[in-house]
């Protein structure tokens, strides 16, 4: 029987990136995302199925878990972002929902959905896509690192719950990625500091990189369960501790 496995966010970054490793490693994927045409393009090229699904709509989410049916492998929760920059004195309180909508209420809402298959397929994968900023505070970031922190501990919450199932709970926590779409969303479509974010900065983590290390913690026999694993470039030492080159 093939493995199936969904995506959250898979239509671009670390979401597509995972989904075209796991249908590498043998998965059918489901590739779930808001954009139609780019998920559907993504699905086509590694023989996975389309949903168009924004995790904050829970009519969506109800059409991913019928796509998905009663049986599922690996749910990786990739799904969110971050918007803003500003401090938390003046920060745009519209952001903070929207970050906590997208991280925070759809990774729970796509779990709720599809547990009971995960359940059903008596191994099952829940991998949720944190960052180091839901471990570790920096400056201009209160609501990501808010958001953040909050996936954390639905993590560990879930984990406490779910012990006697058979399915796993795990988070990775990425550092600096470099990504097309990340900062870019982040900066309102601002170019240039979407760049800056990356400037002097020789050799950030890539989305590849997320991906294999996914491909890795769903790959470890099922007894075996990685509770958190924290990835970042060598030349960052902490979210506000980066080495540039100038």
């Amino acid at each position: 029987m093939t493995r199936l496995a969904v995506v959250t966010g898979a239509s671009s970054g670390i979401g597509e990136a995972t989904a075209r490793q796991l249908a590498a490693d043998g998965f059918e994927v489901v590739c779930a995302a808001r954009r139609a045409d780019r998920i559907e393009a993504v699905a086509a090229e590694i023989g996975g199925r389309a949903v168009v699904c924004d995790v904050t709509s829970a009519d969506d989410v109800a059409r991913l878990a019928a796509e998905v049916g009663d049986r599922l492998d690996v749910l990786v929760n990739n799904a969110g972002g971050a918007l803003g920059l500003a401090p938390a004195a003046e920060t745009d309180v519209a952001d903070w929902r929207g970050m906590f909508e997208s991280n925070v209420v759809g990774t729970l809402q796509v779990t709720q959905a599809l547990l009971p298959a995960l359940v059903a397929s008596g191994a099952g994968t829940i991998i949720n896509v944190g960052s180091i900023a839901g471990h570790v505070a920096y400056e201009g970031g209160s609501g990501y690192v808010a958001a953040k922190h909050a996936v954390a501990a639905l993590t560990q919450t879930l984990r406490l719950e779910l012990v006697d199932k058979p399915v796993r709970v795990e988070e990775i926590a990425p550092g600096m990625v470099r990504t097309e779409e990340f900062a870019l969303t982040r900066f309102g479509g601002d170019q240039a500091r979407a760049d800056a974010v990356y400037a002097g900065v020789s050799e950030p983590l890539v989305a590849q990189d997320i991906a294999e290390a996914i491909g890795w913690m769903v790959g470890r026999p099922a007894h075996v369960n990685i509770d958190l694993l924290v990835i970042k470039p060598r030349i960052q030492a902490a979210p506000h501790k980066v080495h540039r080159d100038t």
